[in-house]
């Protein structure tokens, strides 16, 4: 019963999240889910203390099982829920905390654009660079899954115990390398599918054939977009994460109440 109600809840946050992106996400999360039910079963012969139901336990007697099947669900709902959000249009774009901007090298040529009546050529460039950022944003599931399914008990001991954000930081010191590498090539493709390749280029022509321009600048597109979308995506699992640790009405299943809400 667990199971099946924590994949209704995910599925229905995915739903309401992105529902043009509902099949892709639910084709993953069911591998996911295939991925941790199995890995907590391997690691349930590892299970000390008491697990009773209901509120008011102490820390002390959560099982083992409890604690790792409690983080996963939590880093689970988390990222399923950041990526969802932020792979929807405007998910990147909208987001003024987020949002991905002309890097500081650059700063002075989109003043320099904007005075000189070129603040389209700008406007478009910031526009192309958060399309990329949210098409890339969904690809992050299959690496997260992973990295989740592979949380040892010490490993969930310690986020348990880490307050907020500690969760994130498993994931983020996890997964950053793979994302990276999953990330570059496909924000590469966006950058050149949704024109902010040329805009880029547009952008840094102009300002290179200045009078006053004395160094040419042309900074890497594609590694500054990919640095900003997964600063975007720890963000919001971030959010996510302190949302079940402070909040009882996120935390959305018996395992995630048990664990959270224990003292």
């Amino acid at each position: 019963m667990k199971k099946i109600f924590l994949n209704a809840a995910i599925l229905a946050s995915f739903a309401a999240v992105n529902q043009a992106k509902a099949q892709s996400f639910n084709d993953l999360l069911n591998q996911a889910n295939q991925v941790l039910n199995s890995a907590t079963k391997g690691s349930s012969s590892s299970s000390t203390g008491t697990t009773n139901s209901g509120g008011g336990l102490n820390l002390n007697n959560l099982s083992n099982t409890d604690v790792v099947g409690a983080l996963r669900q939590a880093l689970q709902i988390g990222a399923q829920n950041a990526s969802g959000r932020l792979s929807a249009v405007n998910g990147f774009f909208g987001n003024s905390l987020i949002k991905v901007l002309m890097p500081p090298e650059a700063q002075k040529v989109e003043n320099t654009l904007r005075q000189i009546g070129m603040g389209s050529i700008v406007d478009k460039a910031i526009l192309s660079m958060n399309r990329a950022a949210e098409d890339a944003a969904g690809k992050a599931v299959p690496i997260f899954v992973n990295a989740i399914s592979t949380m040892s008990i010490q490993d969930g001991m310690t986020i348990l115990q880490g307050g907020n954000g500690a969760a994130t930081k498993y994931l983020k010191d996890k997964t950053t390398a793979s994302l990276t590498s999953a990330f570059q090539p496909v924000i590469s493709s966006s950058l050149g599918k949704t024109g902010a390749t040329a805009y880029w280029s547009n952008v840094f022509n102009v300002y290179n054939k200045l009078p006053t321009t004395m160094n040419k600048i042309n900074p890497d597109l594609t590694s500054y977009v990919t640095e900003r979308a997964l600063n975007g995506l720890f963000v919001n699992i971030a959010d996510e994460e302190n949302k079940i640790r402070t909040n009882p009405a996120a935390r959305v299943t018996d395992l995630l109440q048990k664990v959270f809400g224990a003292h």
